[in-house]
């Protein structure tokens, strides 16, 4: 479709003349279009389109089916938004074309030109408004809660170069972009019962139980024979002021020399095996040891024991259908921001000298707009940067038989190269693989024997 097709409207006469800067979204606590447009208005690669001829002239970008009065942005929008960004950047003057400050501001000030125009859009297709009375009485709240008095506000809009109308923009988009998400919300799935039963038997050993702990004095002493002398004093008596004094004499272990050896809530884990072993299979009151550990011999004893306990469904179902609502969610917002960005890129047309990735008619290098420019020349002044990309993009998808209720979507793995003929797998196993997987249906390597065939069933003698 032309760009001069299927317009709405007039070249933009009577809107307020940009948005406001990030200082306005700051001393004002406005949410820039909320958390659903943060990862699709991120800041891209500025480059050099070749313009459009369905761009009107005196305009810097053109957006088919956006609502009326917001398919232009004018070359007029474009310096007034300028000066503010340059504002924000705590310039006094806007930079000269041709400069690195002018490219970088010339990127974000369309990018903030654009934005609302296609929030704005999409709040139109879905039906959703928002009234003067509502910004006037939203804006109310906000200068109250960020401005001590009129003099300091009336401040804050010199220094930002920002107008009234200005303001009263970002208060609109802001409520615009609350409503939106409201609305998307209705559409993300609920947790069905089978959805939170899957995830809490996932989830039950490591989530939901309350490991087994014990209460334990301890004496550690690298000599054995020294440790056993401890085991005997302690042996005739167990009593936590012997337990004080054996300690004092015989342990080597700095924390709880001094404490008669007392440790509280160990679990298996936070002691080493043999000792961890041990500790959970003695019996509370009976002196045991000594058993070799890195530190030296251990002596102890468990004084009290609190068993493992495990949470019912019924207590934790509230906290798993939580979850994976938010999950749902956030799966729902991330498919649904990707079409979106997808859709208006599809319908902004930016003059020559003006596109980026947010305009249809850009044609981009192909090169990832992080990387270093050396990267891509033939001889590149210094040498070849090291933290160059790869040149083919890399797939990395889920590890076999890692995908379950607690990672929907699997452990990554990195695909590999496919070994060299004849060489071993190793301890990896087949082409990257972890141990004990092995690609079906794999061409045996290069030179291998091929696998011996079964041998074909007897036939029966006929009667």
């Amino acid at each position: 479709m032309s760009p001069n097709q299927g317009r709405r409207g007039t070249s933009g006469k009577g809107r307020s003349g940009g948005a406001s800067g990030p200082v306005a979204a700051r001393r004002l606590g406005l949410i820039a279009f909320g958390a659903l447009f943060v990862a699709l208005f991120a800041i891209v690669a500025i480059a050099e389109g070749i313009g459009s001829p369905g761009v009107p002239s005196g305009d810097v970008a053109y957006v088919e089916d956006a609502p009326q009065g917001r398919a232009d942005v004018t070359k007029a929008d474009f310096r007034r938004t300028l000066a503010q960004a340059a504002a924000q950047a705590g310039q006094k003057k806007t930079p000269k074309p041709g400069s690195k400050q002018y490219a970088e501001l010339k990127e974000s000030t369309l990018n903030i030109l654009l934005e609302p125009i296609w929030l704005e859009g999409l709040a139109d297709e879905l039906g959703i408004t928002v009234s003067g009375k509502e910004v006037a009485k939203e804006f109310k709240k906000l200068k109250k809660e960020n401005f001590k008095t009129e003099a300091e506000y009336k401040e804050f809009l010199k220094k930002a170069n920002f107008t009234q109308a200005d303001v009263n923009e970002r208060v609109k988009l802001q409520i615009l972009s609350t409503k939106v998400q409201e609305q998307l919300k209705e559409n993300v799935p609920t947790p069905s019962k089978s959805e939170v039963e899957d995830y809490y038997e996932a989830a039950k050993a490591t989530q939901f139980t309350q490991k087994a702990t014990r209460d334990i004095r301890e004496v550690v002493n690298k000599s054995r024979k020294k440790a056993n002398v401890a085991r005997e004093a302690l042996s005739k008596d167990d009593k936590a002021k012997n337990w004080m004094k054996v300690a004092k004499k015989y342990s080597e272990e700095p924390t709880t020399s001094q404490s008669g050896g007392l440790r509280k809530g160990v679990t298996e884990e936070t002691l080493e095996e043999p000792l961890a072993a041990a500790v959970f299979s003695a019996p509370e009151g009976r002196v045991e040891g000594p058993i070799k550990t890195e530190q030296g011999y251990a002596v102890f004893e468990v004084e009290n024991s609190t068993p493992a306990t495990v949470q019912e469904l019924k207590t934790v179902e509230a906290q798993i259908q939580s979850t994976l609502a938010q999950r749902a969610e956030q799966e729902y917002f991330g498919s649904y921001v990707a079409n979106f960005n997808s859709k208006w890129t599809a319908r902004t047309f930016c003059a020559s000298g003006f596109a980026t990735e947010r305009c249809a008619n850009f044609k981009p290098s192909g090169h990832p707009s992080t990387a270093p420019a050396g990267c891509y020349e033939a001889n590149p002044k210094g040498g070849r940067p090291e933290a160059c990309p790869a040149p083919v993009f890399q797939l990395i998808p889920a590890l076999p038989g890692t995908v379950t209720p607690l990672e929907p979507k699997g452990k990554p793995l990195a695909q590999r190269p496919q070994p060299a003929g004849g060489e071993e797998e190793g301890e990896e196993g087949a082409a990257g693989l972890p141990p004990g997987i092995s690609p079906e249906g794999a061409a045996p390597p290069e030179g291998a024997a091929p696998p011996e065939e079964a041998p074909p069933p007897e036939e029966e003698p006929s009667e």
